[in-house]
């Protein structure tokens, strides 16, 4: 018999060892199969869940997958015109790491692609977006988030090496994180960051002041006494006027030049009745904006623009960096978050140093001379003139008991001469004491000049004790609502605003140069008004840098200048 009756063939045998043996090598490349199959479907799922366009390609031989994700530059929505994209956080938020910043809603823009390749679905990494440093921290303040003061000092010290997690800004009641430092995995050199947002963190709406915005409040009405009598002639005046108008049709050509011209001066008039609100960038005053009626910056419905170009930035003048200036110590020192614009060194050592001789002062009035330190020169010249008003009595004494004993005719002649000298000698007196007056005065000035410097606060309160003397202020308001009427008025007049950084540019000009010299004490004399209001800006910048604020805001400050762009995710 054969030997395939009695047992295995050798085919059996290669069957029944090979089959198995086959079986077991195709089985990694299946389990490879399913493997990536299932991280496939789950990476699909993931970006389906997160709303993001994506690209994915699969090796199941090498257990790889290819996900190529957009990259975005994003900005947030028009705070006016996108109002509930805006203040709304997103409803599906991505899950994959890297995606936080799908929190918010943004103004998407694509500016490249990212190709990762990952072998399970935990790998994957949702590509960082840029974002302007400055509209980021904007709109986080917008919704109400705080900074964090420790963060922003260790990020303006450290830089990149700033610790992974470290805490930039909180949510509204300090517990949470809102922004932090996030690892470099995919910064490419940027500063890189993600952002945390619940819907129950926005304390602030439409109705409230952006950042980096101030209000200016329009000087308080005053109502004269006599308003009913003459708004009853005006009355009066205006049912002539419109019976005139409605009889003589043809007059109409005429008076509308007229017309025109008491219609700019209404709306003048109106300007300068209604609060101002400006804008402010790393540059200084963007724009100024006034509403008719309603919440202000609550919608875009009768907002119109004012002329800035007399207070914008540029080289030839420092108008636009005194205004900003002011207007920044203004916002800073309020509920307002201004902390974009920097204050330039040399206007903030300019406040904090003491410029203005109390002596000056003095000199025109402002202050009393006991309230300053000794620093004149006191004469007393009533000794002197007791001496030779007693030597006058004695000649003329003399002079007459020798004409007494004179005949007539020579007595005649002496009088005469005797009444020639003492007029002679009267007017050389008056001669010698207007020149000695006149030499003291310009050493009392001379000493004016070289007395004590005061502190700028100081002569601020002494000056806005003069404004309210002579009623060009309210009595009622305090320093920093005059600064903001002044600031207010700056805007909308020119001529008022040149006055005032003409004025501080010459008293920059002596702080600069050593002291005050004669030529800029005549110009305060004939121009003190004008220093009393610029001494008050003055005064208020000197406030903001000595403020609580004053080290959080130029951490911030700086933060922003140093990382423009930044990613986020």
């Amino acid at each position: 018999m054969s030997n395939s009756s009695h047992g295995t063939s050798a085919e059996d045998v290669i069957t029944i060892i090979g089959v198995p043996l086959a079986v077991l090598g195709v089985l990694p490349i299946l389990y490879n199969t399913l493997a990536t199959l299932a991280a496939l479907s789950k990476i699909k799922r993931m970006l389906r869940h997160g709303k993001l366009t994506a690209l994915t390609r699969s090796d199941i031989i090498n257990r790889v997958i290819e996900v190529e994700l957009p990259r975005y530059a994003v900005q947030p929505w028009d705070r006016f015109d996108h109002r509930e994209a805006y203040w709304q956080i997103s409803r599906q938020p991505s899950m994959i790491p890297g995606g936080s910043w799908t929190t918010f809603n943004w103004k998407t823009n694509t500016i490249g692609i990212k190709t990762q390749r990952v072998e399970y679905a935990d790998q994957l990494r949702q590509p960082q977006v840029e974002v302007e440093f400055h509209e980021l921290v904007a709109y986080l303040l917008d919704l109400g988030a705080v900074p964090d003061a420790h963060g922003l000092r260790l990020l303006r010290s450290t830089g990149l090496w700033t610790p992974t997690g470290c805490s930039l800004m909180k949510s509204p009641d300090g517990a949470h994180v809102a922004l932090a430092v996030a690892p470099l995995e995919d910064s490419d050199g940027h500063l890189s960051l993600k952002v945390a947002w619940e819907p129950s963190w926005t304390t602030r709406d439409a109705s409230t002041l952006p950042p980096y915005w101030v209000r200016l409040p329009p000087p308080p009405d005053k109502k004269p006494e006599e308003e009913s009598p003459s708004s009853s002639q005006e009355g009066a005046q205006s049912e002539e006027t419109s019976d005139v108008e409605n009889t003589e049709e043809p007059d109409k050509k005429e008076s509308s030049p007229k017309e025109s011209l008491d219609s700019i001066q209404k709306h003048a008039e109106r300007n300068a009745k209604m609060p101002i609100t400006c804008q402010f960038s790393v540059d200084g005053l963007q724009s100024a904006l006034n509403q008719d009626e309603g919440p202000i910056l609550a919608s875009t419905f009768d907002v119109h623009s004012l002329h800035v170009e007399h207070l914008r930035i540029n080289s030839l003048k420092m108008n636009g960096k005194w205004f900003a200036s002011a207007a920044t110590a203004y916002g800073t020192t309020s509920q307002t978050v201004l902390w974009n614009y920097k204050i330039p060194d040399t206007i903030l050592a300019f406040a904090k140093c003491d410029t203005v001789p109390c002596g000056v002062l003095e000199i025109l009035g402002i202050v009393d001379s006991s309230t300053t330190p000794q620093w004149e020169t006191k004469y007393n010249d009533s000794m002197e003139y007791h001496e030779a008003f007693v030597r006058r009595s004695q000649e003329q004494r003399l002079a007459m008991a020798a004409e007494a004993r004179m005949d007539p005719t020579q007595r005649q002649l002496a009088v005469q001469r005797r009444r020639e000298h003492e007029t002679m000698q009267n007017l050389n007196e008056m001669r010698d004491r207007s020149i000695r007056d006149n030499q003291r005065r310009e050493m009392r000035r001379h000493e004016a000049l070289q007395s004590p410097k005061w502190d700028n606060k100081l002569v601020a309160e002494h000056n806005l004790n003069w404004l309210r003397q002579r009623k060009i202020i309210d009595d009622e308001l305090a320093l920093r609502d005059i600064v903001g009427i002044l600031l207010h008025r700056m805007v909308l007049d020119g001529e008022f605003a040149s006055a005032i950084c003409e004025m501080l540019d010459v008293w920059k000009a002596w702080a600069d140069n050593g002291g005050m010299r004669s030529a800029d004490l005549d110009i305060l004399q004939s121009r003190f008004e004008v220093f009393a209001q610029a001494s008050l800006l003055v005064s208020l910048v000197k406030d903001a840098t000595t403020a609580h604020e004053g080290t959080l805001s130029v951490d911030l400050q700086e933060c922003l200048r140093m990382w423009r762009v930044v990613r986020l995710g």
